[in-house]
């Protein structure tokens, strides 16, 4: 069968069809042309000619105008529509005109970077001209590395190797920077949170040292569709971007299915596994020979998924090797081989976490099932958009879970459908990862009296440093002193560099498996705590503070462990609030004190808890920014303690799981805690932290969200079919005190805060 009739037989069928909460078919889209630019080399419109390509999209050759200009840009346009062309052309351009001319790559990871490059080859050979372009990463060799410095007009590269293996060392690349017209970063949507505020930290340490060579480059700036390209890439490269968004490119056919699992309790909101639903529907397309790409949220899902679907090629010699997973953790030489196999079409279906979501030329997939909503409007669109890259009929089917976020997007397809991509939000001025950059920025070049580095702090830092003897002050310059190398200490992944490696102890080599961040240690690597990685189970024996080394070993148990974290939340400074007579609405600095005192043992699959345990772990200390809300004191009195208590935790439940809606972030990088009387504000009281010492933002624009996020919270807990609530809108029974209508409770609560809402916009 081919795809229409695939479609339609999955239609027609009752236990598919009445599990479809919305069918929605994408037209197909035709291309909007223009004539190559005039100003453009005449070599590089003879290679496209040479490749099939007569004419650009409107959004490459508005890219192309406003790049040779010399205005930085920020491309934003849907998968598969050609965005490459929009840096390559200008940057070729620039070097075949000015042969001195040099660019800088970008990219968030090794295997896009190696994709780009041979794109990149491609078009070089057409023309024949000698443009030199190399790949700069941990992989090359030392003996290459010297070439790639001096004689490379292109550099590709990812911003951890710029950070420590280029910035720091830029007397060995002075071609480079004296000669730097371009740098492009690519997936930009992609540097957001730590990692984003990380990166705008980097391109000031850049920004420094163009300046001490005397170049000023463009930047070129690429992005899936997110609610704010302009303002992330603005804050990333420190000045003011355009936006290109006049997307030329074509599209064929799409259908976007929403399938919700049937009900197995719907008292519990209990559904059949979205795991088993998503192979039902791959093994549709695979057997008729759909290549088809399948994502999952968590690598555990990805093997299980995989393992699955090789039963369908079972006992047929070598074509089990037809299905193959793919996510981090594997070997580079695997992953190329396995994106070779779904460019040639012998692999003809694929398991993968979000690292294909990037724009890795993986062919012409039809098929996508996307097994759990992503966390974001804009990876639901980016994963979908893998299917179809080449015209023709394709589908992309969302497979929802149990959790209350999958099942408020399932059951509102319109909601999702009518929605903006979310914000991708950032602080470069986060004071721990500044504190990091400022200490680089010194090592490679000295701070002046007066220099703007971020924020107005940076003279107070500077004599913080001299006190700490990492800097000496002569003159007015401020010189570096230590000996340590910073960069290399300095992750651009993480917000603070003191992260615990995990050894596991039952392999005679004591080999490092892994590595957790400060505050999740006490968490998942506590005495006894069952650690799984890779689908591996590991029992930690020791977790060494000290050192920050967890020695774990190898075990094969049924059942996982959760750790319970007592929260102690204080106010440190009100930065806004608006105070109304009923509820009050605020954003500031917080300390937050965490303390693990217990971990229960829980069965796998049936969730029982077969017991417990404590653990003697110090407190832990997070200084960050929160957003929270008020409630009237009398609420105390009016529903009780107890029931105001079960209220509270309901409505926390929900707030955490509706907030990623907005933000570009995944569950864990936002808390919410409550309290039935706050110390601070001695009311009823729900607090939303950034999980990120120092905060990147999230809690400010749910404070400016405000009206949203509980409007979005009122229409999940209506609109679930459950009487009193469940897991699918409020949380788990077991976690409540035996309150009735909850739901009612919960409800009410949010009525308040929207009452309000309402009177101060009349």
């Amino acid at each position: 069968m081919n795809m229409v009739q695939i479609l339609d037989s999955l239609k027609n069928n009752q236990r598919f069809g009445e599990n479809i909460t919305k069918w929605v078919e994408i037209p197909e889209r035709e291309a909007v042309y223009c004539d190559f630019p005039s100003s453009m080399d005449q070599r590089i419109k003879d290679a496209l000619m040479k490749r099939g390509i007569k004419q650009l999209y409107s959004h490459q050759k508005s890219a192309f105008e406003k790049a040779v200009s010399g205005k930085d840009i920020v491309v934003v346009t849907p998968t598969a529509s050609g965005k490459t062309l929009c840096f390559h052309l200008p940057v070729l351009d620039a070097v075949l005109k000015d042969p001195d001319s040099r660019a800088l790559f970008l990219f968030p990871t090794k295997a896009l970077a190696q994709d780009q490059m041979l794109e990149l080859h491609d078009v070089i050979t057409e023309m024949g001209v000698d443009v030199k372009t190399y790949t700069y990463d941990g992989d090359t060799p030392q003996s290459a590395r010297k070439a790639v410095r001096q004689a490379g007009h292109i550099v590709v590269t990812n911003p951890d190797m710029l950070h420590s293996g280029i910035l720091p060392h830029h007397t060995k690349w002075t071609k480079l920077f004296e000669n730097l017209k371009y740098v492009v970063i690519d997936e930009i949507h992609h540097y957001r949170g730590v990692f984003g505020s990380h990166l705008a930290n980097v391109i000031r340490r850049l920004h420094r040292i163009c300046r001490f060579y005397g170049s000023d480059p463009v930047f070129i700036c690429c992005s899936a569709t997110i609610a704010n390209p302009k303002e992330l890439s603005s804050k990333i490269i420190g000045r003011e971007t355009e936006v290109v968004d006049n997307n030329g490119a074509p599209s064929g056919k799409k259908y976007l299915l929403f399938y919700n699992p049937p009900t197995v309790n719907k008292e519990l909101g209990i559904r059949k596994s979205s795991i088993k639903e998503a192979y039902y529907l791959a093994e549709q397309f695979i057997k008729n020979d759909i290549q088809t790409i399948i994502f999952a949220q968590s690598r555990v899902r990805v093997e299980l998924l995989a393992t699955y679907l090789k039963s369908i090629f079972f006992g047929r010699l070598q074509q089990e090797q037809k299905i193959r997973a793919y996510r981090g953790g594997y070997l580079p030489l695997l992953r190329r081989e396995i994106e070779r196999g779904l460019r040639s079409g012998e692999i003809r279906g694929v398991v993968s976490t979000n690292a294909l979501e990037l724009g890795i030329d993986i062919g012409a997939l039809e098929a996508c099932i996307i097994c759990g909503y992503p966390g974001s409007v804009a990876s639901t669109w980016q994963q979908a958009g893998r299917a179809g890259r080449r015209n023709g009929v394709s589908v992309a089917i969302l497979v929802a879970d149990s959790s209350p976020l999958n099942q408020y997007i399932i059951s509102n397809p319109d909601y999702f459908l009518q929605s903006k991509s979310e914000n991708a939000m950032i602080n470069p001025d986060n004071l721990t990862i500044l504190y990091s950059h400022i200490m680089c920025a010194a090592f490679e070049l000295p701070f002046e009296d007066g220099e703007v580095f971020g924020p107005n702090t940076l003279p107070e830092l500077l004599k913080y440093m001299e006190e700490a003897k990492l800097l000496r002050h002569v003159q007015n310059r401020w010189y570096w002193m230590s000996e340590q190398f910073p960069a290399n200490a300095i992750s651009l992944r993480t917000s603070t560099n003191e992260n615990f490696v995990i050894i596991d102890i039952s392999d005679p080599k004591h080999s490092v498996i892994g590595e957790t961040d400060w505050f999740s240690a006490p968490m998942l690597l506590h005495e006894e705590a069952i650690y799984i990685h890779e689908g591996n189970q590991y029992q930690v024996e020791k977790l060494d503070y000290t050192e920050k080394k967890a020695y774990v070993r190898r075990v094969d148990v049924d059942y996982y462990t959760d750790a319970n974290l007592a929260v102690d939340l204080k106010v440190l400074e009100v930065f806004k609030e608006d105070e109304s007579q009923t509820i009050g609405r605020y954003w500031g600095d917080v300390m937050i004190s965490a303390l693990v005192t217990m971990f229960k043992k829980i069965k796998l699959l049936t969730h029982e808890n077969i017991g417990a345990g404590h653990v003697n772990l110090p407190e832990t200390e997070m200084h960050t920014t929160a957003y929270w809300i008020t409630f009237p004191e009398e609420l105390e009195r009016e529903l009780g303690k107890e029931k105001l208590e079960d209220a509270l935790l309901g409505l926390s439940n929900v707030l955490g799981n509706c907030a990623p809606f907005y933000l570009m972030c995944d569950v864990k990088d936002i808390r919410v805690v409550y309290h039935v009387k706050s110390v601070f504000t001695q009311k009823p009281t729900i607090y939303i932290y950034d999980n990120v010492p120092g905060g990147v933002g999230f809690s400010e624009k749910l404070f400016t969200l405000h009206k949203n996020l509980y409007q979005m919270a009122k229409d999940l807990i209506q609109k679930c079919g459950c009487t009193n609530g469940c897991p699918s809108c409020i949380g788990a029974y077991t976690e409540f005190s035996g309150s009735e209508n909850l739901k009612d409770a919960i409800l009410a609560l949010i009525n308040i805060i929207l009452a309000e809402e309402t009177k101060t916009v009349e």
